[in-house]
């Protein structure tokens, strides 16, 4: 792997985890149709880490409250409750993606089931947006809407679903406003992040951690930078704007795929 090759993969990393578009279905489709051999684990998880430290960094003031709530004599009474919910929504992605994920790397890498995948989702987000009601924020949020967040992150081990995507989509059903939908996506990416990274991470030095060199430091750079600029552009933009270009774009994406590979 070379220089531009790490910035490539990461970029692609950081802009595609937090757009609703899919960073794993993009992965999928890079490696089928531009030929790229599948990212080695070590640098695999060094790219989730640059998108963990992105979403660190935009929210630390929030994270900074979520920690101090733990105080027993905190009486910020939102932010401990914001931090329960996230504990909550967190668990059901993390037990998926343990007892399923050698599934889904086994049979689930396809196109096909990325063109699936994009054109479902986007019309659940199309839904979502053209008809649930989107009034409430964050300080509504209960516990069932945390663990219905949760189960639907559960869904995104599936290559096309996107993480981001499936949980916003949720957040918008359950009547969250699209900032406080893109917010508890935001939050809820960085538990499951860092157990994914930990997870890898425990793998690697197990097996010694050979094959490290500059181009990780440059790939976790790239998806650190993307990754935190995408993050202030989706929670700028959907202050006046809706998911519908991401419909769009999924669902054009899905039918060149789907031409491409009748064709060939």
């Amino acid at each position: 792997m070379n220089s531009y090759e790490a910035i490539f993969l990461g970029v692609l990393q950081g802009v595609t985890e937090f757009l609703p578009v899919s960073s794993s279905g993009h992965l999928v489709l890079a490696e089928y149709f531009l030929g790229l051999k599948e990212t080695p684990l070590a640098f695999d998880v060094i790219l989730h880490l640059g998108t963990l430290v992105s979403v660190l960094a935009f929210f630390f003031k929030d994270w900074l409250r979520l920690l101090l709530s733990l105080n027993p004599t905190s009486r910020d009474k939102d932010s401990k409750r914001l931090f329960i919910y996230l504990v909550i929504g967190t668990i059901p992605g993390a037990l998926f993606g343990f007892l399923f994920e050698k599934v889904a790397e086994t049979y689930l890498r396809s196109p096909w089931v990325v063109v699936v995948t994009l054109s479902s989702v986007a019309i659940l987000l199309f839904l979502a947006e053209r008809f649930a009601r989107h009034v409430r924020n964050l300080s509504s949020l209960t516990l069932k809407d945390s663990f219905l967040v949760g189960i639907s992150q559960a869904l995104a081990i599936i290559p096309g679903v996107s993480r981001s995507g499936i949980t916003m989509t949720c957040g918008l059903f359950l009547g969250l406003n699209r900032s406080s939908s893109a917010k508890f996506s935001f939050l809820l990416s960085a538990p499951i992040i860092a157990g994914a990274g930990l997870y890898e991470g425990l793998k690697i030095i197990k097996s010694g951690g050979q094959g490290v060199d500059i181009n990780y430091f440059v790939g976790f750079l790239a998806s650190l930078i993307s990754g935190y600029l995408v993050i202030a552009f989706l929670m700028n933009y959907l202050k006046k704007n809706t998911f519908y270009p991401f419909v769009v774009y999924r669902l054009i994406l899905a039918l060149t795929v789907a031409t491409v590979l009748f064709i060939s």
